[in-house]
This record gives structure tokens, C-alpha cells and sequence, in this order.
């Protein structure tokens, strides 16, 4: 009898895993950028695109493009045109390195951050 029990209540204990959402505990992380994380690309790129895992709020989000100095780059406006997408368009980039600098709310609240290089090697 006493197998029993623990059987019954094993069994109760699997159904109402089984039956529970599982719980929210997502962060937005870059997905995919665009220059790539790392590239080198000959022209300068008319934006900086970031994916992220996850929909953000742009809002309490940013984007900084810095050069090679650590001279901040002068940005268009953050743009949203997809839930989990931000953009800004850049002016015309010198051949150099370059470091974006991200931070996003996701709209579960979460914060994250990172940074990534790309380079720029002609006109």
C-alpha cells in the first residue's frame, strides 16, 4: 500500500509539471547584426541593424557607435520597425574601427548590454 502512495503522488507531482507554463525568465541577447559582430567591410554602412532575441522596448533602449578614439559617432534617431529590432543610420564612416555599444529593456523588463567591433577598411 504504501508503494501505492508513492506512485499516486509521483504521478500527481509529473501531471501538474507537465501542466505548468514554464516560467519567463528570457532576456533580449543580440541575435544578429548587421555590419556583422567582428566584420570588416569595405563602405561605410548606412545603419547599424541589431536583432535580438527577443521583442525590446525601445524607449529604454540605445545604441552608441564609437570610433577608433572612443569619439562618440553622431546617429540618426533610434528606429523600432520590428519588435525586436532597433536601427540608427550612420553618416558617411571613415576607414577605421568601430565599437557599437548596445543596452535594451526587453519587454519583460529585463535589461542586457554588449558591445561589438566592426571595421570599416575603405571609403
Amino acid at each position: 500500500m504504501h508503494r501505492h502512495l508513492i506512485a499516486s503522488v509521483a504521478v500527481a507531482l509529473l501531471a501538474a509539471m507537465a501542466l505548468t507554463p514554464p516560467c519567463a525568465w528570457a532576456h533580449a541577447f543580440l541575435e544578429h547584426a548587421e555590419p556583422r559582430v567582428g566584420s570588416s567591410i569595405q563602405s561605410s554602412p548606412a545603419a547599424v541593424t541589431l536583432t535580438f532575441t527577443e521583442p525590446v522596448e525601445a524607449d529604454f533602449s540605445q545604441i552608441e557607435i564609437l570610433d577608433a578614439r572612443d569619439h562618440r559617432i553622431e546617429t540618426g534617431p533610434l528606429a523600432h520597425p520590428k519588435p525586436a529590432e532597433l536601427r540608427v543610420a550612420l553618416p558617411p564612416l571613415a576607414p577605421g574601427d568601430y565599437t557599437v555599444h548596445w543596452a535594451v529593456t526587453s519587454v519583460d523588463t529585463h535589461q542586457t548590454e554588449g558591445r561589438f567591433a566592426f571595421t570599416v577598411t575603405a571609403p
